[in-house]
């Protein structure tokens, strides 16, 4: 089941007083240091604490009228999906009655005051760490005792993705610019996503097509037949040390596809095998140069498929396939058979849960599918000139 489918500084300022103060002053018998929060209860007068619990009031009946609001409105959004989704099954048509028209309503009320009195901050919980390229490495060497054949070069990388896509029904055009957007047009195969220059990973895609660790488990699940008959190919060619290497890789392949097929094919089955040491250690195949470049081409061709199969006989354009690689086969697919008059007019809003939208501020700028789209063309256009975008185009 293919689905789907963003620092914090601390100011210190110094306490300087005590080297203005006049030397006479400094005779004087000082007063008790206070804490920042004492100054604060200090200086909270009974008027500024009722001042503060009548804008507190204020501001609290506001957002209640807006949560009112907006929860009626995020429930016409799933009334109106499951309407859709009933429609579809039933081969009927869908129209712009079958769709919310209006945007989402924004909170234009009060802040919320400051509290003049001291409070006592709840603690934190601790981040929860994404692991890394090198995590999913380790995993694979402790679990498999297998490490990842790296390309020579990403020139190398490239060109078996080139070939394997191409082979599969993938387009140039749809790769390389799917490859533009995902990476900004100069991503390698081993690239994470946040990871640059030293910074943090935001999260466990990696690759050409950004793979989470969960995309990795459900298409060793789904497609794992035809990587093991793929591989098993390159292996009869080989001889030597090059077949024995591929035999071993061929035989921690169909343990991993084994594991991925033990639990029920959704993606939250999924999704819990890959925040384990068993997903890492599967993700890691996405770097290496045979496996690697026939999930990447699986990450869009389950949606090139499903497309299909459900009767869209027009070839995807890239920013098509994008809006599925992003969203979700079903919900993508409800973008791309719309004709190009209703994505004028119906709001993306549609196609998000209520937390999900107001994450997006993407979505939420470009707020109507035709603008999505083409916000999405635009990038590629952009990140498509940049040289490892022509690397990889020159690859086809």
């Amino acid at each position: 089941m293919h689905h789907r489918p963003i620092r914090r500084a601390l100011t210190l300022v110094p306490l300087t007083l005590a080297l203005i103060v006049p030397y006479a002053a400094a005779q004087q018998q000082p007063a008790p240091w206070r804490a920042p929060g004492d100054a604060v209860a200090q200086a909270a007068s009974p008027q500024a604490i009722a001042e503060y619990r009548r804008k507190l009031a204020e501001y609290q009946a506001a957002r209640a009228a807006f949560d009112e609001e907006a929860g009626a409105y995020w429930s016409r959004i799933s009334e109106k999906r499951r309407t859709r989704n009933a429609k579809r099954r039933d081969r009927q048509p869908i129209t712009l009655d079958d769709y919310v028209l209006t945007h989402p309503p924004v909170y234009t009320g009060p802040k919320r005051p400051v509290n003049p009195e001291p409070t006592e901050e709840p603690e934190k919980r601790p981040r929860k760490p994404i692991p890394v390229v090198a995590d999913f490495l380790r995993a694979a060497q402790e679990l498999y005792q297998f490490t990842p054949q790296r390309p020579a070069g990403e020139v190398e990388f490239k060109r078996a993705y080139a070939r394997y896509a191409l082979a599969s029904g993938l387009t140039r055009e749809q790769a390389v610019r799917v490859y533009s957007f995902e990476t900004g047009g100069n991503g390698n195969h081993d690239m994470q996503s946040g990871v640059h220059n030293g910074s943090r990973a935001i999260s466990t895609a990696v690759g050409y097509n950004q793979l989470l660790t969960t995309n990795s488990v459900e298409l060793l699940a789904e497609q794992g037949h035809e990587f093991i008959r793929a591989l098993g190919d390159k292996v009869a060619r080989a001889s030597g040390p090059a077949r024995k290497a591929l035999e071993h890789k061929l035989a921690v392949l169909k343990r991993m596809v084994a594991r991925a097929k033990s639990v029920p094919d959704t993606w939250s089955e999924h999704e819990k095998i890959g925040d384990t040491a068993q997903g890492w250690a599967m993700h890691a195949m996405v770097l290496d140069i045979d496996v690697g470049p026939m999930l990447q081409t699986h990450k869009l061709l389950t949606s090139v498929l499903f497309a299909r199969a459900k009767g869209y006989a027009r070839p995807l354009t890239a920013a098509e396939l994008e809006m599925m690689n992003l969203t979700g086969d079903g919900t993508g697919l409800d973008m791309v058979t719309m004709p190009q008059a209703m994505r004028e007019q119906v709001p993306t809003s549609n196609f998000f849960q209520r937390g999900g939208y107001e994450r997006n501020p993407v979505a939420i700028r470009h707020n109507t599918v035709a603008k999505l789209l083409a916000v999405t063309d635009e990038r590629m256009d952009f990140n498509s000139s940049k040289s490892g975008a022509k690397e990889l185009a020159a690859a086809f």
